[in-house]
């Protein structure tokens, strides 16, 4: 179903008026509400694109809308989830050689704690070389940007997991700090 350009703008316009303010209601409902009419946008994204696949019956357009709706919450969940993930997954990393790393606990606490405090770019980059061991042109590849870049971003990513890790470091010492954990 190809139609000219006045028509499908007409279309859509229909569909959008037509399902807007339930979707909206439908995504708050799931979402925190500062981040519902993000979701909204992105389903009506969808709806743009593939405009020839919504149904020309409203009500079946509405619900179509819905499970796209659905579909683009889960997925957000699913990189909430990895996000979580990834922060596990570098608690668990483990040195070649344990022995020379008496403070090993301590040290993956301070970074389980750290972690989140990263920017998601930071998280990325950061993930990328430590935890799926890419070289930084594969990294880069992977992101859509230089060699360079990639290795400027995991330098910055670096330097700011370090400072908070030692942020994170400093705070426990002046608090309670982990049994056989000595200062710096």
């Amino acid at each position: 179903m190809t139609s000219s350009l006045p028509e499908r703008d007409q279309r859509f316009r229909d569909v959008y008026d037509a399902a807007y303010a339930d979707l909206l209601r439908f995504v708050r409902r799931r979402v925190h509400p500062s981040h519902a009419e993000d979701v909204v946008g992105e389903v009506m994204l969808v709806a743009w694109r593939r405009l020839d696949d919504v149904p020309t019956d409203l009500s079946a357009a509405r619900a179509w809308l819905f499970g796209v709706a659905r579909k683009t919450l889960q997925n957000a969940r699913r990189r909430e989830d990895r996000h979580e993930a990834v922060a596990v997954r570098l608690a668990e990393v483990r040195p070649a050689d344990p022995g020379h790393h008496p403070d090993l606990v301590a040290g993956r606490v301070d970074l389980a704690t750290a972690w989140p405090q990263l920017s998601a770019t930071d998280q990325e980059a950061i993930a990328l070389s430590v935890l799926d061991g890419l070289s930084a042109p594969e990294a880069a590849t992977v992101l859509g940007i230089s060699a360079t870049a990639f290795r400027l971003r995991l330098s910055r990513a670096r330097r700011t997991l370090r400072r908070l890790v030692d942020a994170t470091t400093d705070e426990s010492l002046l608090g309670n700090p982990a049994p056989g954990r000595s200062p710096r």
